[in-house]
């Protein structure tokens, strides 16, 4: 099971467990999506607003009032009315396990492992460091942040993967100006870093698999100075006063 985690984190929905963090991969293989498994086939992950489309108060039951899931581009889930809940001008959403994975495979995000096991990782955004809080208090700031929001989207600084990360943790990260949480941020900042570095070794190293090892060397360990488990720049943020250190404004009902 080790030997196979170094290759894959693939899970099947039957090992599941609320609070875990979950991810799939788009356009084949391009990039993951992340989100919480939250119980009952539910996960809360994080889009950017102007692919949502308006959904549904949780409390409604009429069949008539089934969510517009998250893509404009796609129907209606035909089998869970609350799919596709969000909060007005939120990025925040509750979906059911299928319309999160649109038809691609389970894996699940590995927290407080070795930094040895952390660097075999090529591809980043598959793993951490740092540990994860108990599962209840990681579906407690999942459902609070469906609710209030988790400000405003960016790919590189607040993105999907962020927000779980946040969920799992409780950190974020002081330095509003540098790499966010996301480990796939920092491997797309990260290789062409990693490139830039490595290149006066070709100077040095004549043969050409001397430079490669050396350039991905120098990529993971970018991505392992990036890690919320090994950054001194995050502080915990209980979620009740996540919006105060986002700067934004929470999304409550008057």
């Amino acid at each position: 099971m080790k030997a196979m985690s170094l290759i894959t984190n693939k899970v099947e929905r039957a090992e599941l467990k609320p609070g875990d963090h979950i991810y799939t991969y788009r356009a084949v293989f391009a990039y993951s999506h992340h989100g919480v498994f939250v119980g009952g086939c539910k996960v809360v992950h994080f889009k950017p607003e102007q692919t949502l489309k308006a959904a549904p108060t949780l409390s409604s039951s009429s069949s008539s009032s089934v969510s517009e899931v998250n893509d404009s581009s796609e129907a209606p889930c035909p089998t869970y009315p609350d799919c596709g809940f969000k909060q007005p001008n939120s990025g925040v959403l509750l979906s059911c396990l299928d319309c999160f994975l649109k038809n691609g495979s389970l894996y699940r995000f590995e927290y407080g492992v070795s930094s040895s096991m952390f660097l075999t990782r090529v591809r980043g955004g598959t793993c951490t460091t740092a540990p994860s809080d108990p599962f209840q208090t990681v579906v407690h700031r999942a459902m609070h942040l469906l609710q209030n929001g988790f400000g405003n989207y960016d790919i590189f600084q607040n993105n999907c993967e962020d927000f779980a990360l946040y969920c799992k943790t409780g950190l974020l990260i002081l330095d509003k100006n540098g790499v966010g949480r996301s480990g796939q941020a920092s491997s797309i900042l990260g290789a062409p870093l990693a490139a830039l570095l490595s290149s006066p070794l070709t100077l040095l190293i004549s043969n050409p698999v001397g430079v490669a090892t050396a350039t991905a060397g120098m990529y993971c360990m970018s991505r392992y100075a990036t890690d919320i488990g090994v950054r001194t720049d995050v502080i915990k943020v209980p979620v009740e006063d996540l919006a105060l250190n986002l700067g934004i404004k929470t999304l409550k009902k008057r």
